[in-house]
């Protein structure tokens, strides 16, 4: 995909941040998990606490393997007793899609791709409630509503609300929002508003070598009282007794740079890129994790081209 020119990326912004956005999330993919042991099949898989989880919450989890590297990072949502969706980087679902399939064996639950037939909106900015006619919802609760004449389920994010709805209905559904004052952007100018809050994502900041406490995303998506899950015994061991070799931390960049640049303190190579992007608000930055050793203040370099990076904690100041 071409990058949006810096203008049109600047007026988009400025929609995110003072209206509402609408993007097709062409890059997720979701997985329906239905039948009375639905709940209790994930409880044993992800990291989070699904069987907690009420009709209308939703929650952030993980999917790992048996050595705590991330698999799959994800949103769980419950809708109803025996229906749990799953909505997940697209990079990552057919691992996950495999994983949660093999492990179903012998339990009255049903685990189906859905991609193909749910589409998911998302409405990022001030205005997307309003714009949606819907409540503001907390973050990863859902509520099935009828939006502009189209059943969906409306889910609170960070930034606004997500529509799922059926694949079919997308476009008439697209369109209504846009009438009501939404206006489309693009997914570069969402991952701005990502990289600007510090949240990493799979496929670039995390990828299958990384573990929750690195990514920082142990308070999110991980719960220490529930039962066992794949995985379990090293995010604990290295929560309750160790420290983590790298984190995830925050880059000001003293130009643009490459996802994958190296990046080195002196001449030790101390992480990889993983998002850079130029913000209207705070210039050029980057999030990437890094070995514990590039502590925040610290100036390291990026690639080969002379760009430097001074390493920030996140949120950003």
């Amino acid at each position: 995909m071409a990058s949006a020119p810096p203008v049109e990326l600047d007026a988009q912004y400025r929609q995110l941040r003072e209206e509402a956005g609408l993007l097709e999330r062409g890059d997720r993919g979701v997985i329906a998990v239905t039948g009375p042991d639905g709940a209790e099949y994930l409880q044993g898989q992800l990291t989070n606490d699904v069987e907690a989880l009420a009709p209308g919450e939703g929650q952030y989890s993980a999917l790992l393997d048996r050595k705590g590297h991330m698999q799959a990072d994800m949103r769980v949502l419950r809708p109803a007793g025996e229906e749990i969706l799953i909505d997940t980087e697209a990079a990552a679902l057919p691992a996950a899609l495999k994983h949660l399939t093999m492990y179903s064996i012998g339990r009255d639950v049903s685990v189906a791709d859905a991609s193909q037939e749910r589409s998911i909106l998302s409405l990022i900015g001030p205005r997307s409630a309003e714009v949606a006619g819907a409540p503001p919802l907390p973050e990863d609760a859902c509520e099935a509503l009828g939006v502009a004449g189209t059943e969906c389920l409306a889910v609170g994010t960070r930034e606004g609300i997500d529509l799922i709805c059926a694949a079919a209905d997308a476009e008439r559904l697209a369109a209504a929002l846009r009438e009501a004052g939404a206006a489309d952007v693009s997914p570069e100018a969402v991952e701005l508003l990502r990289i600007e809050a510090g949240v990493p994502r799979f496929g670039a900041e995390m990828g299958t070598e990384t573990m929750p406490a690195e990514a920082g995303i142990v308070e999110q998506a991980v719960s220490f009282t529930k039962g066992c899950y794949i995985g379990q015994e090293t995010v604990a061991r290295l929560h309750y007794k160790g420290r983590p070799n790298r984190h995830l931390r925050g880059l000001k960049l003293s130009g643009q740079a490459e996802p994958e640049a190296v990046l080195r303190l002196g001449e030790k190579e101390v992480g990889r890129l993983g998002s850079a992007a130029v913000s209207p608000a705070l210039g050029a930055i980057g999030l990437a994790i890094v070995r514990r050793e590039a502590e925040p203040g610290a100036e390291l370099s990026v690639g080969e081209d002379g760009v430097t990076a001074e390493v920030a904690a996140l949120p950003f100041g």
